[in-house]
């Protein structure tokens, strides 16, 4: 039997580093794209509401995790994993909301900013 304590798996430094890096640059993405088309001006449909609703809600999550990763206790691999997990289901929510808002161009119902129009 071995005499180390049982230590919770960690992760190493670079590689938390490297994801918090990643994580940051997709947030800002997510949050340019919801700002530049909430800013323009237009008549919202239902189409734009149900979008908006997804990105806000995908990119809170996305904001949720990277504050996660922010502390040290990202460090522990469970913890790691949990923001990771929340990450990539707000992106996920965030590409379903770009993806309903340009189906609602494609079908003449959206706002019209995603086209420049």
């Amino acid at each position: 039997m071995s005499d180390a304590p049982n230590t919770p798996g960690r992760i190493s430094p670079e590689f938390r580093n490297g994801s918090l890096t990643a994580i940051s640059v997709i947030v800002g993405f997510s949050l340019s794209f919801l700002s530049r088309w909430a800013g323009t001006p237009g008549k919202w449909h239902t189409a734009d509401l149900f979008a908006v609703a997804l990105i806000v809600t995908g990119s809170a999550a996305q904001i949720w995790a990277l504050g996660a990763m922010l502390f040290v206790s990202s460090m522990v691999l469970a913890n790691y994993e949990r923001a990771i997990r929340i990450f990539l289901v707000g992106l996920a929510l965030v590409a379903v909301g770009v993806a309903v808002a340009l189906l609602g161009e494609v079908l003449g119902i959206g706002q019209g900013a995603i086209l420049g129009g």
